[in-house]
């Protein structure tokens, strides 16, 4: 049995997807790099601890709303400056205890093939 304590391996930041990570209150705490040069473009330096409500406009701020008071998770894709992008906004929890919403972000590609699979 390993009893080593685990190590946190810093692995998001090279993804190519955007994470955002907010607190209970919308206080972001986290963006990965991709995070950071998808919605930073040189008109903040840092949105940490910034709330993500702020960054929103108010039909997006009012589903957040919703989403830190119902710990639900919200899915859509929405199309901007060509690209196709699948969002994902969900809970996370720690101990149990809902923390916040993670927001992920990816691009997807134009010609994405779907499958259905059978057991």
């Amino acid at each position: 049995m390993n009893t080593s304590p685990k190590k946190c391996i810093p692995w998001d930041n090279e993804v190519n997807f955007a994470i955002t990570l907010s607190d209970q209150d919308g206080k972001i705490l986290h963006m990965n790099k991709k995070s950071e040069s998808t919605f930073l473009k040189g008109k903040e330096d840092d949105l940490i601890g910034k709330n993500v409500l702020d960054c929103h406009p108010p039909a997006a701020k009012a589903k957040l709303t919703d989403l830190l008071k119902s710990h639900e998770t919200n899915a859509y894709t929405i199309e901007k400056n060509g690209q196709k992008k699948l969002i994902y906004q969900t809970p996370w929890y720690e101990n149990g205890e809902f923390r916040g919403l993670v927001e992920l972000s990816l691009v997807l590609p134009k010609n994405m093939p779907h499958y259905i699979r059978k057991n």
